[in-house]
């Protein structure tokens, strides 16, 4: 998950949590338009946990998929794939070589 991806996950679970806050708070409050905003906001907010799970879901179901992709791929091309390591691992090693600042011999 990326730095992005974990800010904005704190600041929804804060945000959920002042929310159950607020909630709580105004339990007590009697009147018309508290109550209905406050049945809006528990509307919200489990919609909210729901469509979370659904994304969470679906990201998982799109990350199986992709393994199994690969895993089909390396089992049909199995020498292929060997190469394709080999050559992938031979570039990035040039680039290093080439970047370092050291001397040798």
């Amino acid at each position: 998950m990326s730095k992005e991806s974990k800010a904005v996950s704190i600041d929804m679970e804060r945000l959920a949590e002042d929310a159950r806050a607020l909630i709580a708070a105004t339990a007590n409050v009697a009147g018309g338009k508290v109550e209905e905003a406050r049945k809006r906001l528990v509307t919200a907010l489990e919609d909210g946990a729901e469509e979370g799970l659904d994304v969470c879901g679906d990201v998982y179901d799109r990350a199986m998929e992709g393994a199994k992709m690969a895993d089909r791929t390396v089992r049909e091309f199995p020498y292929q794939t060997i190469a394709v390591g080999v050559g992938v691992g031979l570039i990035i090693g040039l680039f290093v070589s080439r970047k370092c600042p050291c001397k040798h011999g």
